[in-house]
């Protein structure tokens, strides 16, 4: 996308042939947990996380993952996958009858967590990406990681606005 700063992961494959993609999931992350600004997501993305770096990190520093895209709380975007691959973002997940989110969705990751509201630049930059990708994929559905993998997960959680993001 072109207002991205691309940060390519090696944490992607092709979809399976034909595979439309109909979904965007929402998702929060923030490395350390709740601290904001750091480099912990950029290098969980790429396999560069350092485990001996913050406590944390050791449990996680094996994961093989990403998402198409982070938004900062500034409301910097970066991407880390094409569109036109998997991202590992979804996990086990189920949407509309469909098991394996990640065959046919796109992921965006918010720097935040549950716990605490998220930036009004990051709703702006969303808002303008979702725009942006509803111009190739019309009728891109949105969902959070709860709705696809409800139990599992929980992001982007109860502090995210859904009401402000469709306003």
């Amino acid at each position: 996308m072109p207002p991205a700063r691309r940060v390519p992961s090696p944490n992607c494959n092709a979809r399976p042939e034909g595979c439309a993609i109909s979904l965007l999931v929402i998702h929060n992350i923030s490395l350390p947990p709740r601290e904001y600004g750091g480099d912990g997501v950029e290098q969980l993305f790429t396999n560069t996380l350092n485990a001996h770096e913050h406590p944390f990190y050791a449990t996680i520093a094996d994961l093989r993952v990403s998402a198409h895209f982070f938004i900062r709380r500034d409301g910097a975007l970066l991407q880390f996958v094409p569109v036109g691959l998997r991202a590992w973002h979804a996990g086990v997940s189920n949407w509309g009858g469909r098991e394996g989110c990640n065959d046919f969705s796109l992921g965006v990751e918010l720097e935040g967590c549950d716990f605490e509201a998220f930036a009004e630049a990051q709703y702006r930059a969303l808002q303008d990406l979702i725009l942006l990708l509803r111009e190739h994929f019309p009728g891109l559905a949105l969902a959070g990681h709860q709705d696809i993998a409800p139990g599992r997960k929980t992001d982007p959680g109860p502090y995210f606005d859904w009401s402000r993001l469709n306003a």
